[in-house]
């Protein structure tokens, strides 16, 4: 492709027109931080597609479509993993918006002290400029791949985050959230619109079934994604997601408890239906081109998905190639803006303002844009850096569950202390760096494993590595462990700071609530008694309420509808 259609150049200028001026429209609310970076007026709709945008970007298609090429239909779980923790999601979004926080790193500071707030903000900082990298990184090989290399992965990179910084650090969340409703449902049909394409041209799933390897069309593999790698991918998404600094805004950024959890759990099964599509166009794409005559190996895994927008969508109608473009930029921006707006509110809320305080609202609302703005630089240096989109996706999954392991335990422990945070974080992420050695690589491979479990693994071309799930269960377990040890052999935090911690959890928000100070209830109300399921050795398990048990149930359910439904589709 030497240059695009004159009608695919003119969608992507309105669509990218539109969102910047929309972006410095919505800077005029902006007068102090929570207005920046928490503004908590959004409904049910915009909270759904808040979470939906947030959650839903094109390098997770990239991630997607490139395993199920290389892997077969196990390649979804590099996303499912998110459906086994979907249906908590309806009990953490009230507990997140009951702290009335601004950040975590607030809450960290409320059950802990300001020590592990700053730990948290700076791990979540590091968080998220990984995970911003990521995004990038998956956007640049989709924008090269489906242009013909017209604009390269670089220079893709760099228009993105000039795009999504332009209106994102002028409006803040706020902006971030009504440009998501847009650009949802930009996502939405990004993620459909090349399917029937691909599928067609294959003679559809019965012709995928006659053109490729049975065992590429199996759920579970027997390889690399089996059982154990699927159930320890879940419970590291569950122990992380509390600690994913934008969760906060996901959760927190509507006026009710049920707007929060409305639009968490529904908005991310929304993405389990997407990631559907993105993985029946990989295994697609893995029988158009054995129909060809070309084999797997000849093609670039990351490529995939843009050489099918690239090889069906100009053919089929001027325009359309501006639309999946305009669409996937829209995907990524989304994301994007929130976890860079999430970063720097930890840094300006939890680091630096603790350090200089007394300064004008303005002032910190300036320092947190600057914020984002090296945020986003940083971001820029790891996606130039590191090489392939599966390996970043590998880094940003294990940085998040070092903290969340301890806000899990703090939620439920009373005996927790910040030392034991300390140690969890030291001995998580000291565990991971050991088993990532070539020594102990090597000393795993001598010690005997099961089949289906192995110790070890190695992909074609690549050096031997610990497998996935036991590097997993490595270094949760040692963290788990350096947290309770240590908390049981420190000081105490003290009852008030305790009791202040567990009313805010028990004590429902109301309609226009004023949040005068983070972590705070309003004047005048008092806390409810607390429901507790059981209680012993300084744990204490709340009781749900009805409300709180139907919609898990209801969670399970749609798991349960979606896996099946994917199995059909595949198989009938």
């Amino acid at each position: 492709m030497s240059e695009l259609h004159p009608l695919d150049g003119a969608v992507l200028v309105v669509y990218l027109l539109g969102i910047i001026v929309l972006g410095l429209w919505m800077a005029r609310r902006v007068r102090n931080l929570s207005d920046y970076f928490m503004p908590r007026r959004f409904g049910k709709t915009m909270m759904l597609t808040h979470a939906f945008g947030t959650g839903t970007a094109s390098d997770q298609a990239v991630v997607v479509a490139s395993a199920t090429f290389r892997s077969g239909i196990s390649g979804i779980w590099y996303q499912w993993l998110w459906m086994l923790a979907t249906p908590f999601y309806w009990l953490i979004a009230p507990i997140m918006r009951r702290f009335r926080a601004v950040t975590t790193a607030d809450v960290y500071a409320l059950r802990f002290d300001q020590s592990v707030a700053v730990l948290f903000g700076i791990v979540g900082m590091a968080n998220m400029a990984v995970k911003l990298a990521l995004m990038l990184k998956g956007a640049g090989a989709l924008v090269e791949s489906s242009t013909g290399a017209l604009v390269s992965a670089e220079e893709a990179m760099a228009g993105i985050a000039v795009l999504f910084v332009a209106y994102a650090v002028a409006g803040g969340l706020g902006a971030a959230i009504v440009v998501d409703f847009f650009q949802g449902i930009l996502t939405v049909i990004f993620s459909f619109m090349l399917l029937p394409f691909v599928l067609h041209a294959v003679g559809g799933m019965s012709g995928i079934r006659a053109t490729i390897q049975p065992e590429m069309l199996s759920l579970v593999a027997p390889g690399k994604i089996g059982w154990f790698f699927i159930l320890m991918m879940g419970l590291q998404a569950l122990v992380g997601i509390v600690a994913q600094p934008f969760i906060m805004g996901v959760c927190s950024a509507g006026r009710t408890e049920m707007d929060g959890r409305f639009g968490f759990m529904v908005g991310n099964l929304v993405k389990r239906i997407c990631t559907m599509a993105w993985c029946l166009t990989g295994i697609a794409a893995v029988a158009w081109y054995a129909q060809r005559g070309v084999e797997r190996s000849a093609v670039i895994p990351d490529n995939v998905y843009g050489d099918m927008a690239l090889q069906f969508l100009p053919a089929a109608m001027p325009g359309l190639l501006g639309i999946f473009l305009a669409a996937m930029l829209s995907a990524v921006m989304s994301s994007c803006g929130a976890f860079m707006l999430s970063a720097s509110g930890l840094f300006t809320k939890n680091i630096y303002r603790p350090l200089l305080p007394g300064k004008s609202e303005r002032h910190y609302v300036w320092v947190g844009r600057g914020t984002a703005l090296a945020v986003v630089a940083a971001a820029l240096v790891i996606a130039y850096s590191v090489a392939g989109v599966v390996k970043i996706l590998e880094i940003w999954f294990s940085i998040a569950p070092m903290l969340g392991i301890t806000f899990w335990i703090g939620l439920f422990w009373r005996r927790a202390t910040p030392a034991g945070v300390w140690a969890a974080a030291i001995a998580g992420f000291g565990t991971w760096f050991v088993v990532t050695r070539v020594w102990f690589v090597d000393w795993a491979a001598r010690l005997p494993s099961l089949e289906s479990m192995p110790l070890v693994w190695s992909e074609a071309g690549k050096p031997l590595a610990l497998y996935e799930p036991w590097r997993i269960a490595f270094y949760m377990a040692t963290a788990t462990l350096a947290a309770v040890v240590v908390s049981l052999l420190t000081k105490p935090v003290s009852k008030d700071k305790l009791n202040r911690f567990y009313a805010l959890i028990r004590t429902p928000v109301t309609l226009g609530e004023k949040v005068l100070e983070p972590c705070t209830l309003p004047e005048g109300v008092t806390p409810p008694p607390r429901r507790i399921f059981g209680q012993s050795l300084g744990l204490e398990i709340p009781l749900p309420s009805k409300i709180s048990w139907q919609g898990f149930f209801a969670g399970w359910l749609a798991v349960t509808v979606l896996i099946g439904g994917f199995v059909v589709i595949i198989h009938s």
